[in-house]
């Protein structure tokens, strides 16, 4: 008798060693190595209550320890311990005066909120920082000055060991990091790539209910992905000085060019499709792109479990050998363009996977000219700064509003605390607040669920432990399993987080706190998380920062983003050879688009859990987002034109086209976006100049029947006549997107 698995465990299973292996649990799981090798050192040479007061030390200074460049680790992870121990050793000074303490929590959470400045960089050390006084509120009260500064020292201690070890583990698992995170982007984009591929199918169904959803999810992973490439950049170019780290660094820069051509695919679907009589050619298509998207991930794969990736074939005769026939004929000479600049863009995909695997496989050399000269330009900041600081201080601030929400909050709490029947248990509720109330209300909403949720499970967890009064060494062994799980899992899993972080509570108070009953300690820890999600939730509507007082000011800087980025790519730039600086600066450009465009899908997506009375125009920002992306898209396939099939083009025909579209294009995006007065352009007839009023798709074809026809064969043309065409479509998308912003201010406006 055999046995069957079924394909949906065994894809659970392959999605389980994925996140097994990827760079946040390592990351986790070096963490939590970390305290346990702290506190059981601790625990041996200083006993038990230092070794508690030194885990706190290293429980505050773990939230900012991420995978991150060698260079300016250690100084990242400073402000956590220099914050943390006077806040610290104030607490065990005040522990018994709860008038003074509530005097001392209110402004230092003021404080310890506005490292939100800094943004991702500053949203760990508010944690840090808020973590340093409420485990000092568990630590049982101190017998004078002396024991609060024995407890602060040992404290110390802890937090000083760990920043040493976590800067050294972070320098020796900085190799392992690099392939994690490049496998885990390359996981990213293949989950893309099949939404994409499912664009096909959909669209040749003729099914318009399905896409408008699937336009939203592919919003969203670009979005997820965007902000992925981001941190892989900072760690994946930092010093590029070794074959692997330069093979690595070069397949990124792969990654985001596939970004390009797979961003590019979702051109002109409706248009072929409504020339095509079967859906055919459009399933082999959706076929092959899924049949990359595999590719890709086996090549994640490859890297996770350090293996050879194995080869993989060109897609080339696959695409050749797609049928583009109509049903009641051959294609129009528009539909056989697009049908060839659809299997170009794909061509494009399955060249840049197999450049991939070579690179992975060491069968290709990379190209390092431009990254070990300007590294340095695409990676974040590695050193603090008082410009975010000192610019937050108006009162339309997110970061203070939240600050000042966030005080207000922990100063309610603390108040109500002290008239409960268990009061000596106070910072439970007060940590739920900090980590359940976020700068949004749809963040806060999320994480109060998932903290409910998690609080009861891990409590029950949490109880069957106490109650089996096991040793400190099987303690502290807990303590370290569920130290890494939280850590790893805190940005994608928050749910299994709140369940470790409430068995690391409630172990960790006991470590400090010996002698209180597990069963009633679990039972309220139920209600102290009830109280705390619920005073955290009605305070994320005090102060509001509704997500509608920021899209406008993040509109206005995509709008300029693209237009920075349609001058540097409609630019012909020098016959025969690419510069290093004009790339560059394309390259940079092209970031801020996706980096602005990002910040706008993921303020629209906060903004629908938002009260649907101050709600911003979302159907108006959905149009926005689609033609911000048709605008990206066509710039993207137009770039890709003048760089790698120059040699097709009629460079004396297209150079006044070009130029012209770009000062129409950048005078009516900066227009919208309030960076100059509305002026448009006196259009200039010329050769093969766009004009205005040319609809989407393939709809007016500029030049002679016999250039519109173009050679038969379905992969070598002169593509001068879909250059020019894609220059209509640009210019009218353009005014389209302007068009929507308007709409958008409109419908804004104060009623």
């Amino acid at each position: 008798m055999t046995m069957t698995i079924s394909p949906t465990l065994t894809c659970q299973v392959r999605l389980l060693l994925r996140v097994c292996l990827s760079y946040y649990v390592r990351n986790g799981m070096a963490a939590a190595f970390g305290l346990f090798l702290i506190s059981g050192l601790v625990h041996l040479l200083l006993g038990a209550t230092a070794a508690g007061a030194a885990t706190i030390g290293v429980i505050v200074c773990i939230p900012p320890d991420q995978a991150a460049p060698i260079k300016g680790k250690f100084w990242h992870l400073l402000p956590a311990a220099v914050l943390g121990v006077p806040l610290f050793f104030a607490v065990q000074v005040l522990h018994s005066q709860p008038a003074w303490l509530g005097l001392l929590l209110v402004p230092a959470t003021f404080l310890a909120f506005l490292a939100g400045a800094w943004g991702k960089r500053g949203l760990p050390i508010v944690v840090s920082v808020m973590f340093a006084m409420v485990f000092s509120m568990a630590v049982p009260a101190s017998a004078g000055l002396v024991g609060a500064l024995d407890r602060t020292l040992y404290f110390g201690l802890g937090a000083g060991l760990y920043l040493v070890y976590a800067t050294a583990a972070n320098a020796l698992l900085n190799s392992r990091y690099r392939s994690q995170m490049l496998a885990d982007t390359l996981l990213a984009l293949a989950q893309l790539m099949r939404t994409q591929a499912e664009q096909f199918v959909l669209n040749a169904a003729a099914d318009r209910r399905a896409q408008a959803p699937l336009f939203g999810v592919l919003l969203r992973q670009q979005a997820a992905l965007t902000d992925m490439l981001q941190s892989t950049r900072d760690l994946l170019l930092e010093s590029p000085n070794s074959d692997a780290r330069q093979r690595l660094a070069a397949s990124l820069t792969l990654v985001l060019e596939m970004r390009d051509h797979l961003m590019a695919c979702g051109l002109d679907l409706d248009a072929l499709n409504a020339a095509l009589g079967d859906f055919e050619a459009m399933q082999g298509l959706n076929a092959i792109l899924c049949a990359l998207a595999q590719d890709i991930e086996v090549l994640a794969d490859a890297y996770l479990w350090r293996h050879v990736a194995p080869p993989v074939a060109n897609r080339h005769p696959q695409l050749a050998a797609l049928r583009w026939d109509a049903a009641d004929g051959d294609l129009s000479a528009a539909s056989r363009l697009l049908a060839r600049d659809l299997s170009n863009r794909i061509g494009n995909l399955s060249d840049e996977v197999v450049r991939l695997t070579a690179l992975a496989r060491g069968e290709a050399e990379p190209d390092i000219v431009l990254i070990r000269s300007n590294w340095h330009m695409f990676v974040s900041t590695t050193t603090w700064s008082w410009r975010p600081f000192v610019s937050i201080w108006r009162w339309d601030a997110p970061p203070l509003r939240h600050a000042v929400r966030a005080a207000l909050a922990i100063g309610f709490a603390y108040g109500t605390s002290l008239v409960l029947p268990w009061g000596t248990h106070d910072y439970w509720i007060l940590l739920t607040i900090v980590v359940v109330l976020r700068g949004s209300l749809a963040q806060t909403l999320e994480r109060r669920n998932s903290r409910v949720a998690g609080t009861l499970i891990g409590c029950l967890l949490a109880g069957l432990i106490l109650a089996s009064h096991a040793p400190v060494l099987v303690m502290l062994l807990l303590l370290t399993l569920a130290q890494a799980i939280a850590h790893a899992l805190a940005v994608r899993r928050y749910l299994v987080t709140a369940i470790a972080a409430t068995v690391l509570g409630l172990v960790q108070a006991h470590l400090v706190n010996v002698g209180a009953s597990p069963v009633f300690a679990v039972l309220e820890r139920v209600a102290d998380t009830l109280l705390g999600v619920s005073i955290a939730w009605a305070f994320s509507y005090v102060l509001p920062s509704w997500e509608r007082n920021q899209i406008a000011g993040l509109v206005a800087r995509a709008l300029a983003a693209q237009a920075r980025y349609a001058q540097l790519s409609l630019s012909l730039g020098p016959v025969g050879q690419m510069e290093i600086a004009p790339e560059l600066a394309w390259r940079l450009a092209r970031r801020e688009s996706y980096d602005s465009l990002s910040a706008l899908v993921q303020a629209t997506q906060r903004a629908l859990a938002e009260p649907r009375a101050v709600q911003p125009p979302l159907e108006v920002l959905g149009r926005i987002l689609a033609r911000s992306y048709q605008l990206l898209t066509q710039l993207t396939a137009i770039k890709t034109t003048l760089t790698v099939r120059r040699d097709r083009l009629q460079l004396e025909r297209i150079a006044p086209a070009l130029s012209q579209s770009a000062r129409v294009i950048d005078a009516t995006l900066r227009a919208s976006a309030g960076l100059t007065q509305p002026a448009p352009p006196r259009v200039v007839r010329g050769a093969g100049a766009p004009e205005a009023g040319a609809g989407d798709g393939a709809k007016s074809w500029p030049g002679s029947a016999e250039e519109r026809s173009g050679p038969a064969g379905p992969f070598q043309s002169d593509l001068t006549p879909w250059l020019l065409q894609r220059l209509h479509v640009l210019s009218d998308i353009a005014r389209q997107l302007c068009a929507e912003v308007g709409a958008f201010a409109s419908e804004s406006l104060p009623r």
